[in-house]
Formats: C-alpha cells, sequence, structure tokens
C-alpha cells in the first residue's frame, strides 16, 4: 500500500488552452500546481508527472475511429463536416486546439495511472481528470475523452470490485452513468444544478439502480451542502462499502463561476473531501468544471492540502500570494476586479443560509430509496 498521497500532473496544461474565447482558456491544473509548491506541499516525492494515454489503451471505452478522428484533428488542425457532425468535434464547446489529443489523453492517462497505483490501497489526486461528460464516440460538454469512466475501468482492471462514484461540480455526469448504467457494482452518486446542461439527472433517474441523482436549485449554500453530505451521501457510501472511492470534485459549483447558479464557498469541498477520503481503503480525487481561475487554484489546491495533511492557512505566503496575483480573466465580471482575499488566502468566507423545503424533500426521497435497497 502506497504511504503518501500522491499527486499526478503536467507541464501541458501550462500553456494550453481551447482558444482565447472558451471557459477552458484559464490556467487552472497549473495554479494548482504552483501554489502547492509555493506553499511546501508538492515535493517531488509525492508528484507523479502524468502518462499520455496510447490510443489502444482508450479503446477500452472510447470508439477506435473516433480517437482515430481526434489524433488527425490534432495532426491537421481541421475537422471534416462528416466527423464533425458524427464526433461532436470542431465545434464551439469541443472545439479543436493545438493539444486536443494530447492534453486529454494526458489526463486520461493520469486516471489509468491511478488506478493502477491504487491497486494495493493509497490516495492519489489527478486535478487534471473530472471529463465526466466525454462519450465513447464523440466529444460532449469540453471532454473529449472520459477520464473518470476510463480510471474505473483501470481499477477493475486490478480486481477492485465495488467502486463508488461521487460527483459534486455543478453538471451532470452524463458520461459517467452510460458507462455504467445498470452495474450493481458502481454505485454513482451526482449532487449538480437543476436545469444545468446536459439537463440529464433527474431525481427520479437511476441509471438501471446505479445512480443516485440530486438536482438542486440555484443559489445552493454550504449549509444545504452539509445536509445533503450527512443524510445522502455518507449514509450512501457506507452501506455500499466500497473497495474504492472516485470523487469528482468540480470547482464550478462554487458562487464566483461564471457558468453555474450555486452559492457554495470552497468550505464546502473541502467538508466533503474530508468526509469521505478515508471512506474506502482506495481514493482516487479528480477535478472537473471550474472557470474561474482564482477560484477554482484556490478550491483545488485546499483538496490536495487536505488530502496531504497540511492545515490549511488563514494567510498565504508571500510566494503564493505572488501566483495568485499573476492570474487574469477578462471573461466575466467578477473576474475583472478580484476581491483581496482572492490573493491572500485559499479559505472562502462560508455561504451560510436556510436549508430549503424541497431540498429536504429530496435527499428524504433519495434516502428511502436507499433503505429499499
Amino acid at each position: 500500500m502506497m504511504v503518501e498521497p500522491l499527486f499526478i500532473g503536467s507541464e501541458i496544461y501550462r500553456n494550453s488552452t481551447y482558444g482565447t474565447w472558451h471557459p477552458l482558456r484559464v490556467p487552472r491544473v497549473s495554479t494548482v500546481m504552483d501554489l502547492s509548491r509555493a506553499l511546501g506541499w508538492l515535493p517531488r516525492s509525492r508528484f507523479v508527472t502524468s502518462p499520455r494515454a496510447k490510443p489502444k489503451a482508450l479503446h477500452v471505452w472510447h470508439d477506435p475511429e473516433y480517437v482515430s478522428v481526434l489524433l488527425d484533428s490534432e495532426r491537421t488542425q481541421r475537422i471534416t463536416e462528416r466527423d464533425r457532425r458524427r464526433h461532436n468535434l470542431g465545434t464551439p464547446a469541443n472545439p479543436i486546439y493545438p493539444e486536443v489529443f494530447r492534453r486529454p489523453a494526458t489526463a486520461a492517462g493520469g486516471s489509468l495511472l491511478a488506478g493502477e497505483l491504487l491497486k494495493d490501497g493509497g490516495t492519489i489526486y489527478n486535478p487534471a481528470g473530472g471529463t465526466h461528460h466525454g462519450m465513447p464516440a464523440r466529444a460532449n460538454g469540453f471532454c473529449y475523452l472520459n477520464d473518470p469512466v476510463l480510471a474505473i475501468l483501470s481499477l477493475r482492471r486490478q480486481g477492485v470490485t465495488r467502486i463508488a462514484y461521487v460527483d459534486i461540480d455543478a453538471h451532470h455526469p452524463d458520461g459517467v452513468e452510460l458507462a455504467f448504467s445498470g452495474d450493481p457494482e458502481c454505485r454513482m452518486l451526482s449532487v449538480h444544478e437543476d436545469g444545468l446542461w446536459p439537463r440529464t439527472g433527474g431525481l427520479a433517474e437511476t441509471a438501471g439502480g446505479s445512480a443516485f441523482n440530486l438536482p438542486v436549485p440555484r443559489g445552493l449554500n454550504d449549509d444545504e451542502m452539509e445536509l445533503i453530505l450527512d443524510q445522502l451521501i455518507l449514509p450512501a457510501l457506507v452501506d455500499f462499502r466500497p473497495d474504492a472511492l472516485v470523487l469528482q470534485c468540480g470547482a464550478d459549483a462554487v458562487e464566483e463561476d461564471p457558468q453555474s447558479h450555486l452559492s457554495l464557498s470552497n468550505n464546502a469541498h473541502w467538508q466533503v473531501v474530508r468526509a469521505l477520503k478515508d471512506i474506502a481503503p482506495r481514493t482516487l480525487v479528480l477535478g472537473g468544471g471550474g472557470y474561474n481561475p482564482w477560484s477554482v487554484g484556490r478550491l483545488w489546491t485546499g483538496v490536495w492540502g487536505i488530502l496531504s495533511g497540511h492545515e490549511i492557512p488563514d494567510v498565504l505566503p508571500e510566494r503564493a500570494q505572488e501566483v495568485l496575483r499573476r492570474l487574469s480573466f477578462d471573461g466575466n465580471s467578477r473576474g475583472r476586479n478580484p476581491p483581496e482575499h482572492w490573493f491572500t488566502t485559499l479559505r472562502d468566507r462560508p455561504r451560510h443560509g436556510a436549508v430549503r423545503e424541497e431540498i429536504r424533500r429530496d435527499v428524504a426521497y433519495l434516502a428511502a430509496r436507499l433503505r429499499l435497497l
């Protein structure tokens, strides 16, 4: 069993973007790497350079023709109209850009490697992962490949059978549900914004009995998330007794994110990580959505701090503040004039609020379903 948690990362994310206008033009993984090093949290012994998944390794779930088209589109920087329609490539959401194969294949390679390294137990963090919308033969929702699916399949190849997948991204993990629908050895839980793209994951949608979906209303606050954690997520995992946990920790559910309408602080995400990190003998934590560079970098760095046993400081050292002050974001009014605490601390102010009756009702509905299993 591995002694210390490992961080899987790569320099490919430092200068690679989806384009000057795309939500994923912002630096994310490189910011987490830089902040973690500035805090002294990421020694060389904890860092693993992510391999790039070879095309054949992707065929375990992705269609070989699609992988081939993705490779060719990186080489030529073009896409035919037929392939655009068939594979959803070269669209505003899923553009062709210089690293259109190498970047997602690196994230996928990290998750495939994590499954192998976790064979005998341990904890791994792959913040570049979490691309939960990718479909077998098409790109979907900024996701060209589906590394959570590949991670779970990698764990299965190591003999790990009962796997729990928890997703707290603002968007529903439609690709993961497709992959493991009806699988009694995979329990999937998703908390996501009601009505937000891809508009799947309704309360009554069970993916053949394998999924518990909780679509939440706009403005979800920290106290509501705490109730969801205590009354749904934890009981569902304790009941399932997983051999491994895959946690997708998308940062787009925080209030400052421009792509969703939830109102969590990063404290809510960290509370979930603390509660779940030791619930199974094997834990893989992934990134996911998140489109405000300051909120993503601060949240995901805090996740690594929790996993690696560090206290989150009240005030960041100067080197870490410099990392945050170098960031820029011209795509949202909340990012043009960032508040000072985005530079000086990782922690948001908690966002407390009343727990709405509809959330209590829907959590009770899912908890009752859990008791019937």
